[in-house]
């Protein structure tokens, strides 16, 4: 775990006591480690899930023993009326809605000649429509009440990088991308802001198969120009800040945290 300057945190925290913060996928990966960021920084957390309910259950329990306020909704991203559900479970519980995290995600890791239909509306279901009616719903609730809110969006490095063997995923995520700039754009007068975090490759389940073989690990470290796979703490650090006032006029845009994986180049 990298080292962070305890008065940088500190600082982050006057920013977000008291927030109320929905996390989707919000019991593993990078969700987990916003979970945990936010609610030590004194967030208040929805922890959206949608399955595991044992791991939401652990993690509640952590957050309460560190003194902090989460529960968890099992929610499916990719049904409307779960996405409606869980916006109003976190105005029931704590009577708003601040930020809304859109981090749940799925891939198939197929091309665009092996892709079946299927395959194309299960990621495009999760990874964009879900994100699409997550935005909207958390923004007509936002405004419904008052001062305003944010929503993050956990993309990637593929909205605007593409990635051969895994079209449908980047297909979503370049949606994902002008939905940003598009709604950011909309609602910026009305005091909803927009940002996506493009994570680069971060040491989480889902990349299990590349981190348990030493020989393809190796040849991703090698075109990360920091040297290594970024830990999920260190992409929900970035998530916190924006979470919080200190980035009040960062809008309709990506935040790329990617160990410059994007920029690296054979100098040919």
């Amino acid at each position: 775990m990298t080292q962070v300057n305890p008065y940088a945190l500190e600082t982050l925290s006057n920013f977000l006591k008291g927030k109320v913060i929905i996390v989707t996928g919000g019991n593993s990966g990078i969700g987990k480690a916003i979970v945990e960021t936010v609610a030590r920084l004194g967030a208040r957390v929805v922890i959206d899930y949608r399955s595991h309910p044992e791991a939401t259950e652990a993690l509640e329990q952590e957050i309460g023993e560190l003194g902090g306020s989460s529960f968890g909704v099992q929610a499916d991203v990719g049904k409307l009326d779960d996405l409606q559900r869980l916006v109003q479970a976190a105005v029931d519980r704590y009577g708003r809605l601040d930020v809304m995290v859109n981090n749940a995600g799925i891939e198939t890791r197929t091309s665009i000649l092996d892709t079946t239909p299927e395959d194309f509306d299960k990621v495009l279901n999760v990874n964009l429509r879900g994100v699409f009616f997550a935005t909207q719903y958390a923004a007509k609730q936002m405004i419904t009440q008052g001062g305003g809110g944010r929503i993050i969006n956990i993309s990637s490095v593929h909205e605007d990088w593409p990635m051969p063997n895994n079209t449908p995923y980047c297909v979503a995520k370049g949606g994902v991308r002008m939905l940003t700039r598009t709604a950011g754009v909309e609602l910026a007068p009305q005091g909803v802001t927009i940002v996506n975090v493009g994570p680069g490759a971060v040491a989480t389940p889902i990349n299990d198969s590349t981190m348990n073989n030493p020989e393809l690990l190796a040849r991703l470290n090698a075109a990360i120009p920091m040297g290594r796979m970024a830990q999920p703490e260190e992409i929900a650090r970035v998530v916190a800040f924006l979470c919080s006032d200190a980035a009040s006029y960062i809008t309709a845009t990506s935040i790329f945290a990617d160990g410059g994986i994007m920029q690296s180049s054979p100098g040919l």
